[in-house]
């Protein structure tokens, strides 16, 4: 899965260690359009950025000093993530939160994720292994802290090192696809219900003691029964509706 690059506070951009970064101070100096693009994705992905929320290119090009053409293609690149809609009528919107959205992007998820962990569970070389157990602690770590950002991260670190351990590299542009969308629901799970990470924690360990035994039936199925929960958990807690496509 992507990772989004830390853009923000001194001295230097800093990554947390799954990659995924808590939202800091931008710095306009030098910036391209991707680098702006992955900083509103993070404060999109952590809510920081309400969902349904409007913006515009004047807005953004004063807050960070920067011309219109990268902040517009900021927003191009945010939108082909699916975390922006583009409309001509009602113009840029934070992508809204919805049941149907979740669907789909946890529908997706079950059958991508599960994929991913049963190659891993063959593929899997000693230093993968190593790199996931690695990541538990920390994980287990931050459960015992009550941080929900730092487990987040730690969580997305754990799903991205199985992508790279099934040593697919067509299910990886596909898990990338819907990447930023699903960051966005599995952070607001987390956030919205704690309990969760009580029981993805004991998931994730029984996940790679299936890719450590090489049973790759059982890795497929415990990842997707953890997706499932984690949709059924948060479901009740989405409130947002999609917004209705326009005539152009």
């Amino acid at each position: 899965m992507m990772a989004i690059q830390d853009l923000r506070g001194p001295p230097a951009p800093q990554r947390h260690a799954a990659g995924v970064v808590a939202a800091a101070g931008f710095r306009p100096s030098g910036v391209l359009a991707e680098e702006l693009a992955r900083f509103l994705a993070s404060e999109i992905i952590f809510c920081e950025i309400a969902p349904g929320t409007r913006l515009t290119e004047e807005d953004i090009s004063a807050r960070y000093r920067l011309s219109r053409s990268p902040v517009r293609e900021a927003f191009r690149l945010l939108a082909a993530d699916g975390l922006v809609v583009l409309s001509a009528r009602r113009g840029i919107r934070v992508t809204p939160v919805s049941l149907r959205d979740l669907a789909e992007v946890q529908g997706c998820r079950i059958e991508l994720e599960g994929l991913a962990a049963y190659q891993a569970a063959v593929k899997a070389r000693a230093a993968d292994l190593a790199g996931l157990r690695n990541i538990l602690e920390q994980m287990g770590a931050a459960l015992a802290a009550g941080d929900a950002r730092a487990y987040f991260n730690h969580n997305v670190a754990f799903t991205t090192r199985i992508h790279l351990a099934s040593g697919n590299a067509t299910l990886m542009r596909l898990l990338n696809g819907i990447g930023k969308q699903a960051l966005r629901y599995r952070y607001i799970a987390y956030q919205r219900v704690p309990q969760l990470m009580r029981v993805s924690l004991p998931g994730n360990r029984r996940i790679l003691a299936a890719i450590r035994a090489h049973e790759a039936g059982r890795a497929r199925e415990i990842t997707a029964k953890l997706i499932r929960n984690s949709w059924a958990a948060i479901e009740p807690h989405i409130t947002g509706e999609d917004i209705a496509p326009e005539a152009e």
